[in-house]
């Protein structure tokens, strides 16, 4: 049925609410009003009053109604990236000394995107709730909150955590967090945080509705960073601590420095409004973002647009990649920037991907279509980089160590490629210390190594400890606990 008065609303604010959809075209979501329950209609009219009509029809307007036009640039250049260098190197000790300085005053916090799910890993549970650890089983969570706990004994600090979940796994997230007495930390120094979602567009530029009374939606990306950081609290909570920066990564990369001193120096000594870290591209086409310099503004250009730009694929005289910036999601992000770019939030760049989405139709059944039939949007943090007026640094890293992202369970950024490296990472260190670990790296399919974050964070760190201790290797691995003890359990797969 269509609806086509306001006669079927018995408030004020319903009427409002559905006028407001019929400015904008969007009555369609009420055509199941009169068989709704009291829940069902309240429930609708809630994600009515939260959904900004004047920003979607504009993104109906440039993205799906027409076509845009290519932003074209006159010349893009490389960006300027600080070296991978030795500790010793004088620029290296400096900013390691004032990022050690940093988190003792502290003065950073720390960012997680985690609204993720573990569907591509095969897992039902948010992705930070994945059990990693191949001997502990510990999940992406618990590595991360390890580290947090290391670096919180080490610089006597308080390192709050703000964690952004989605809507769709909020209550499973602190539910994991609550059963597992939060890792060690204490509660009232981690933040949940809900981002705000958007509704999801079919080709005409309509809401879709998955349900009688309600609309499709997806979170509007790790964009949604900014808006979430004034609108939810954690700016005003990080500003009462004193905090002047955060550290923002995404929860699957179990190797990631939370607050890495080196960063964190660099950038405060750059006065940078925000930083980035960069990995070296493995090959051109690596499916990673590209932090270039375009028409003298700094930009991240995704990888998908490599063909759309042609010069981020070349390569000098001798094969080397002249755009070799990779991204790996790890930036530092003044809260005075956030404040800042929160301000102009109207001028952040959308990104439009056309996807499987399931819907219903006039019959109000469920379809789950085989092929690409609506439109979700989302904005990316890398383009709050954009706004700098200070030239943002970049940092390089080692990928071992610090770069393993899990986007699925088998191939390349795995679960399995995650679990070798961590058994390459800390055998190193098992090498290092003596250990004659060679004839058990060979079997690389059962033989994995784990050293938790609370014993040590650093290689340095290790091989200081280690000489109280005796470990004894297996077939299977070892993993070396918080205290020093070891777990052999042969190796699970979930």
């Amino acid at each position: 049925m269509s609806i086509r008065s306001k006669s079927l609303f018995s408030t004020e604010v319903e009427k409002e609410i559905y006028q407001k959809t019929v400015e904008f075209g969007q009555e369609h979501v009420f055509q199941f009003w009169e068989q709704l329950q009291d829940k069902e209609k309240q429930h609708l009219l809630n994600q009515l009053k939260e959904i900004d009509f004047q920003l979607m029809n504009d993104l109906a307007e440039k993205w799906i109604l027409s076509t845009p036009e290519t932003e074209v640039f006159s010349q893009i250049k490389p960006v300027d990236v600080i070296p991978l260098r030795e500790d010793t190197h004088p620029q290296e000790r400096e900013a390691y000394e004032c990022g050690e300085e940093m988190l003792r005053k502290g003065k950073v916090g720390l960012f997680l995107v985690a609204g993720g799910q573990g569907t591509r890993l095969g897992f039902d549970g948010p992705k930070g709730t994945y059990p990693v650890g191949p001997i502990t089983q510990k999940s992406l969570f618990q590595y991360h909150a390890e580290k947090i706990i290391n670096l919180q004994n080490r610089y006597n600090c308080i390192l709050p955590w703000y964690i952004m979940v989605s809507e769709g796994n909020e209550k499973s997230t602190v539910s994991f967090f609550k059963e597992h007495d939060f890792f060690g930390l204490s509660p009232e120094n981690v933040y949940f945080a809900v981002q705000p979602m958007v509704p999801c567009l079919n080709e005409q530029g309509k809401f879709m509705m998955d349900s009688p009374y309600s609309i499709a939606k997806n979170p509007n990306g790790h964009g949604g960073t900014i808006p979430t950081i004034v609108e939810k609290g954690i700016l005003k909570d990080a500003r009462n601590r004193g905090i002047e920066m955060l550290s923002y990564f995404q929860v699957d990369n179990w190797a990631v420095k939370v607050a890495d001193p080196r960063f964190i120096g660099y950038h405060t000594l750059n006065k940078a409004e925000m930083s980035s870290k960069i990995i070296r591209k493995n090959s051109l086409r690596e499916p990673v973002g590209v932090h270039c310099l375009c028409d003298g503004v700094y930009r991240v250009i995704e990888y998908s647009e490599l063909d759309i730009y042609p010069q981020l694929l070349e390569t000098d005289s001798v094969g080397n990649m002249k755009f070799f910036a990779g991204n790996p999601a790890m930036h530092i992000i003044s809260l005075n920037f956030v404040e800042m770019v929160y301000k102009q939030l109207h001028l952040f760049p959308w990104h439009k991907a056309f996807k499987k989405i399931p819907y219903i139709n006039e019959h109000g059944e469920l379809i789950k279509p085989k092929q690409p039939n609506g439109f979700k949007f989302e904005t990316f943090i890398f383009d709050a980089l954009r706004f700098t007026s200070h030239p943002p640094v970049a940092v390089e890293i080692q990928r071992l160590g610090e770069y393993t992202p899990i986007k699925q369970y088998d191939g390349d950024n795995s679960v399995i490629s995650a679990r070798k490296s961590m058994t390459q990472f800390w055998g190193e260190w098992l090498k290092k210390a003596g250990y004659a670990i060679e004839s058990y790296l060979g079997q690389k399919d059962n033989f994995y190594i784990e050293i938790s974050p609370i014993f040590s964070l650093t290689e340095k760190e290790f091989l200081e400890k280690q000489k109280n201790y005796k470990w004894e290797l297996t077939k299977q691995g070892i993993a070396i606990n918080k205290d020093g003890t070891i777990s052999t359990l042969e190796a699970k797969t979930p």
